[in-house]
């Protein structure tokens, strides 16, 4: 058969010298050239003090080419430190001068987390909250003016009784030769007439226009107190929520669990601290109404707002009543000496721990140290706050501040 040859042409294959390469058949081809690899660009690293995702500013050219910044001169360091300093003074002057609210703030605070498990206590027995509120607030103020009922009329009665003695003292004073010969050497009677002048009576007058304004500003920083502590006890949840708000969230809960126990013990240090006063006004006026005591409900007010203060208060309430005692007489002043020692020795081993045992665990050393440096500082208000306080920084103290020493 034929074969066609180049002439007659294939139509698929074009005509002309082929694609067949003329080297050598076993020499590789070249292999394909490697793209060169890919460097990763810089990650741009943020200059100190400014923000990374703000983007940068672009000067506009609108007013010229900006300048190289300022530099950190002494000038300027020195100019901002004093800034410092002076505001700083400023805040202290400020603290200072609200001093006497901040307390006011801090014991209407303390009242009311101290009244708050009576509010939660009336709230899961189905009362709403706001009666609830009322319903404590009520009972605070009867529990005042009852106070105030039995200190404020022995108090006048015996001033008045002082007043109307103050002539027949005076003739007995003159009957007594000694006293006689002295008022005569000295000329008391010329220097007391003199001393009766102007100047005199207007310092009389200052003093009593002292006692009215220390009367009218304790009356007003009580209702102060009263009118505050209803409010927190309102809002205490609102505020508590707001005051876990304040904190970033990565750390929110811990700080709230943190919180919810300092609020527990300061509330549970309050209601076992009343309890214990109360017991002891209600044991005193039982015992002043066996002896024949004068004015015993008076008494035993005493007693038990004396008992609010630790470490020192029992005893001050002890002396208190056992003067009493001693101005009757002789064997019933003994017996509220022996009676406040018998009591005082119970309540400190068998109540107290009973009490307190479930609510705060406080060293004694630091309740001691910490009731003296709260009546340094805050006075009485000091030393009633001074145990809560140092519960909640020995939780704090046991729950965060060692454990991340030890992580160190």
């Amino acid at each position: 058969m034929p074969q066609r040859g180049p002439s007659a042409g294939d139509p698929d294959k074009p005509e002309g010298p082929t694609d067949k390469p003329t080297g050598p058949p076993d020499t590789p081809a070249d292999p394909p050239p490697t793209a060169p690899a890919e460097v990763p660009p810089p990650v741009p690293v943020p200059a100190p003090g400014i923000d990374p995702d703000e983007p940068p500013a672009v000067p506009s050219g609108k007013f010229g080419t900006p300048g190289r910044p300022l530099r950190r001169s002494s000038f300027l360091i020195g100019f901002t430190g004093a800034l410092g300093v002076l505001l700083a003074y400023t805040l202290y002057l400020g603290i200072r001068n609200a001093g006497g609210i901040l307390v006011l703030v801090v014991i209407a605070l303390f009242l009311a987390v101290g009244l708050n498990p009576a509010v939660v206590r009336l709230r899961r027995w189905g009362v709403p909250h706001g009666l609830a509120v009322a319903f404590v607030a009520l009972t605070v103020v009867l529990l005042l003016c009852g106070g105030v009922v039995a200190l404020v009329p022995p108090i006048v009665t015996q001033s008045g009784q002082f007043i109307d003695q103050i002539p027949s003292l005076l003739d007995e004073l003159r009957r007594n030769p000694t006293v006689n010969d002295l008022v005569e050497r000295y000329d008391v009677v010329e220097r007391v007439q003199g001393a009766a002048n102007a100047e005199t009576v207007g310092r009389a007058l200052g003093g009593v226009l002292g006692g009215a304004q220390l009367i009218f500003g304790t009356v007003f920083r009580t209702l102060t107190v009263l009118v505050l502590t209803i409010y927190f006890l309102a809002y205490f949840n609102k505020l508590r929520a707001l005051g876990y708000a304040l904190v970033p969230r990565s750390r929110r809960e811990r700080v709230q669990l943190i919180g919810d126990e300092i609020l527990a013990k300061v509330g549970a240090y309050m209601v076992g601290a009343l309890s214990i006063a109360v017991l002891a006004g209600a044991i005193t006026f039982v015992f002043a109404l066996i002896v024949g005591l004068p004015y015993p409900f008076a008494l035993a007010v005493v007693v038990a707002v004396t008992d609010l203060i630790p470490q020192i208060g029992a005893t001050l309430g002890a002396v208190i009543v056992s003067l009493v005692g001693f101005a009757a007489d002789l064997p019933t002043g003994i017996a509220c000496a022996v009676f406040f020692l018998v009591y005082q020795q119970a309540e400190n081993y068998l109540i107290y721990p009973k009490v307190m045992r479930r609510s705060v665990e406080v060293n004694e050393v630091a309740a001691l140290l910490a009731a003296l440096l709260g009546v340094a500082l805050l006075g009485v208000v000091g030393a009633l706050i001074a145990i809560p306080t140092v519960a909640a920084l020995q939780l704090i103290l046991r729950e965060v501040v060692l454990p991340r020493q030890e992580r160190g």
